[in-house]
């Protein structure tokens, strides 16, 4: 068989860039069972309440659902374990000062396969407040109607 190439995205957190402004992401392995990584490649995965968070010098994946395998037996794993995140150790000290500096979060932000093994996308991030969320919102709607001015003009043109 041979092996897998690429990334195969499996899960985003779409409301993580929404509640959180992103300051650096970091890429980290996962260490699974054999269901979970079935569950994962049939496109069953949920990251909107995880987190993640550095304990004893390692890096851990909390509240993150991937959804019992369907054809798994007695083997099947708990949904919502948590789950070891595998970084290199100094990226787990980094992660470690920015969070405990204060303000800031680990959120994971995507679940995919890249060439074959399951990788997280884990972000520093630090809460944004209402009226961020808002600004930002109207940013993005201003931005869409400008361009969309701007094509409805160029067409005119023509």
């Amino acid at each position: 068989m041979p092996k897998e190439r690429g990334e195969k995205v499996v899960a985003t957190n779409r409301r993580a860039r929404h509640d959180y402004t992103i300051e650096k992401t970091y890429e980290a392995g996962l260490v699974l069972t054999g269901t979970e990584v079935k569950s994962l490649r049939e496109g069953r995965a949920n990251l909107t309440d995880g987190y993640a968070y550095i304990d004893g010098g390692e890096a851990f994946l909390d509240a993150v659902n991937i959804p019992q395998y369907v054809q798994g037996n007695w083997t099947n794993h708990a949904a919502k374990r948590t789950r070891k995140l595998l970084l290199h150790k100094e990226e787990i000290v980094r992660l470690s000062h920015a969070v405990s500096a204060g303000g800031y979060t680990l959120v994971p932000l995507k679940l995919y396969f890249s060439d074959g093994r399951a990788k997280v996308e884990i972000a520093v991030a630090k809460g944004k407040r209402e009226y961020d969320k808002r600004q930002t919102l109207r940013e993005k709607q201003d931005k869409r109607e400008a361009e969309r001015a701007m094509r409805t003009r160029n067409r005119m043109g023509d």
